[in-house]
């Protein structure tokens, strides 16, 4: 498990007071400020990756846009590390690290049932 600590910006609601990566359970674990907990299974942060090979540039669309099939290694996650006090970057164990999951990203994608019935 690697725990990782976040500084504290403005909004609870896209806050972290806590985040762990569970590699045993593949898991991405976040506590937010305003009480809620989200956690993703690390295939499905995968899919979320918002950086630009991932998800594409200049009006391109990105490499997972064509709906690719993940291996193993693309959705085992293996760690992370905070990106000044706004984001995690996740490691894969394919070696891909460009990925930078905003805080604001991570809570408006929470995969909750509570989360995914409010409007977006």
């Amino acid at each position: 498990m690697t725990n990782v600590q976040p500084s504290k910006p403005s909004d609870p609601r896209n806050s972290p007071t806590a985040l762990r990566i569970l590699r045993e359970q593949q898991r991405l674990e976040v506590d937010w400020a305003d009480g809620h907990q989200t956690r993703y299974a690390a295939e499905a942060l995968r899919w979320l990756c918002p950086c630009a090979y991932c998800r594409g540039e200049a009006g391109l669309p990105g490499w997972l846009d064509a709906n690719p099939k993940l291996t193993s290694e693309q959705t085992t996650l293996t760690g992370g590390e905070m990106i000044g006090g706004y984001a995690l970057c996740a490691f894969w164990s394919d070696g891909h690290r460009t990925g930078y999951y905003s805080f604001t990203l991570l809570r408006d994608r929470c995969p909750c049932e509570g989360c995914l019935s409010e409007p977006r």
